[in-house]
């Protein structure tokens, strides 16, 4: 068994199981991870693609004239910033993967907290970007909720 915490009241160790269950879940994460850089490398691709779609819409005349004027740019701009949000949990889980895999090539500890450290920073963003997104959604409520009562008067 390998210990991974010593304080005087408590040790902690992992069984066997317990590796078995961070070498599988190292390699998911890892699986995971690569297919995040992917949809974040098509994410990058559509905003180039997209951006000049709308931008061709422009000339096209008519009432996609205005959408292709206000939409290339800022289509272009959406799509780029979801490409960075989606970098840095994508990033951590692959650093988690990476590190979790060498610790357990190579049975060192340091590099086993260094995986846990980029775990726990994939969820702190994860869980940070849910209250966001959560509030902002809310926000988005009321304000409908608001805009249809003052349309109704």
């Amino acid at each position: 068994m390998e210990e991974i915490q010593t304080t005087e009241e408590t040790k902690m160790y992992l069984t066997e199981n317990s590796k078995s269950f961070l070498k599988e879940t190292a390699k998911w994460a890892y699986f995971l991870s690569i297919m995040g850089f992917i949809g974040i490398a098509l994410l990058v691709l559509l905003a180039l693609f997209m951006g000049t779609l709308f931008a061709k819409l422009g000339s096209l005349g008519g009432g996609l004239a205005t959408m292709g004027a206000l939409g290339g740019g800022f289509v272009t701009t959406i799509y780029l910033v979801f490409a960075v949000m989606y970098f840095f949990p994508v990033y951590y889980l692959y650093q988690f993967a990476s590190k979790a895999k060498a610790a357990f090539a190579t049975d060192n500890n340091e590099q086993l907290n260094a995986s846990f450290e980029y775990l726990k920073s994939h969820y702190k963003f994860i869980g940070v970007f849910t209250l966001v997104i959560t509030i902002l959604y809310s926000l988005i409520f009321v304000f409908g909720i608001i805009g249809g009562i003052m349309s109704a008067m």
